[in-house]
Formats: C-alpha cells, structure tokens, sequence
C-alpha cells in the first residue's frame, strides 16, 4: 500500500479516518452499533416525515437499477 502521508510527514485526513474507524471497530461490538444506529433512526425520524422516507427510498432504487443497466 502506498503511503498516505502528505509532503510533511502528516497523517492524512483519510488514513486518520481510516485508522479512527479500525480502532473503534476493536473497541465496539455488535450490540454498539445497533443501539447507536436505533438512536439515530429515532432521531431522524423525529426530523422527516413517511414522504421523506418514500422519496429517498425511490431515489435510490432508481440509483441501484441505473447501476444495474450501465455494469
């Protein structure tokens, strides 16, 4: 793999995130990220309504068989 530092020595955005992301993989377990995606669904539900959901759900699968047509 090649290395993801800039000209400075610096980590990148990317390599920390990535990093980021691998440590807290190591550290949580299933049941973490269930609960925290549940408070997540609750919270946006607060925020949009059932034609919102409706709306994104045919955006993407539109998006999906546009993906399907071009492979």
């Amino acid at each position: 793999m090649a290395d993801k530092r800039n000209n400075d020595h610096k980590m990148t955005v990317e390599e920390a995130g990535r990093k980021g992301g691998e440590a807290t993989a190591r550290n949580h377990d299933k049941e973490f990220y269930q609960e925290i995606g549940r408070k997540g669904g609750e919270a946006t539900s607060k925020n949009h309504d059932k034609d919102f959901y409706e709306d994104i759900g045919h955006k993407g699968g539109k998006a999906r068989a546009k993906q399907r047509d071009d492979e």
